[in-house]
C-alpha cells in the first residue's frame, strides 16, 4: 500500500533493515528526510494531517527563518474517529500558552515553559528544521519520552519554537498503541520520573508524578471507549 501510494505521488520509499528500535527507526526517518528537505515531519501510522498543516508550517517558516521546531494543537481521536477532549488535552493546551508569543519563542525559558511540567507538545504535530536540528535528532535511549527529552534539549539550543494553536492534525489512540504498552509495563512512569528529575527537585517530582499517575487511568479509559 505504501509503495503504491508513494509511486502515485512520486515520493521515494526508504526501508530500514535491522532490529526494531524507536530511536533507530526515528533517526533513520529523519536522516532520509533531511537528504531532500530542510523541514522534516516524522509521521506515525496513527496520525492524520489536515490540509492546512503544510500551509501553516510553510507560513511560519517564511516569517520566522530561525524556526527550529514547529508544532500545533491536535485532536485526539478514538478508533471510531470521535474526538476526545479530556483533562489531559486541556492541560497540554495550558502548558503551550506561552508558545503563542511567537516573537518571544526563541527564548529558552519560553520554550521550556511547554515542557517543564509535562510534555505539552504533541510529538506527531512536530516538524523539525534540519538547519537547527542536525542529525542524529534523537540521542537518548528512552522508549516513551524520547520526544520529550529531545525537545528539552532543543529548547536549550538556538532556534525558535513556533506553535499554532489550531487543530491541524489528529492522533488516534487505541488499545494497541505504544502509549498503552508503556503504561502497562510501568515504563512510562519510570521514564517520566527521570525526565522530571532533570528539571525539578525530588519533592516537586514526587508531586508531579502523583498527578501524572492518575492521568494514566484516564488515558486507559479513553483508549477502551
Amino acid at each position: 500500500y505504501i509503495t503504491k501510494l508513494s509511486a502515485e505521488y512520486g515520493c521515494p520509499v526508504y526501508v530500514r533493515n535491522g532490529a526494531h528500535g524507536l530511536q533507530q527507526d526515528w533517526n533513520f526517518a529523519y536522516e532520509m528526510g533531511s537528504e531532500s528537505a530542510e523541514l522534516v515531519t516524522i509521521a506515525h501510522q496513527d496520525d492524520l494531517y489536515f490540509p492546512d498543516y503544510t500551509k501553516a508550517l510553510l507560513h511560519a517558516a517564511h516569517h520566522f527563518p530561525d524556526l527550529s521546531v514547529f508544532c500545533c494543537r491536535y485532536d485526539t481521536i478514538d478508533g471510531a474517529g470521535n474526538t476526545i477532549d479530556g483533562s489531559s488535552e486541556r492541560v497540554k493546551r495550558l502548558l503551550r500558552l506561552r508558545l503563542r508569543q511567537h516573537e518571544r519563542a526563541d527564548r529558552t525559558a519560553v520554550k521550556l515553559s511547554a515542557l517543564r511540567y509535562g510534555n505539552g507538545i504533541g510529538c506527531p504535530s512536530c516538524t523539525y528544521s534540519t538547519k537547527y536540528c542536525p542529525a542524529p535528532l534523537f540521542r537518548n535511549d528512552y522508549k516513551f519520552v524520547i520526544d520529550w527529552d529531545t525537545l528539552i534539549r532543543l529548547a536549550k539550543e538556538p532556534g525558535r519554537f513556533i506553535c499554532i494553536e489550531k487543530s491541524l492534525m489528529a492522533y488516534r489512540v487505541h488499545p494497541g498503541a505504544e502509549t498503552m504498552r508503556n503504561i502497562e509495563n510501568h515504563n512510562r512512569e519510570k521514564e517520566e520520573r527521570e525526565v522530571f528529575r532533570k528539571l525539578h527537585s525530588v519533592p516537586v517530582t514526587a508531586l508531579l508524578m502523583h498527578f501524572y499517575k492518575k492521568a494514566y487511568g484516564a488515558y486507559q479509559k479513553d483508549e477502551n471507549r
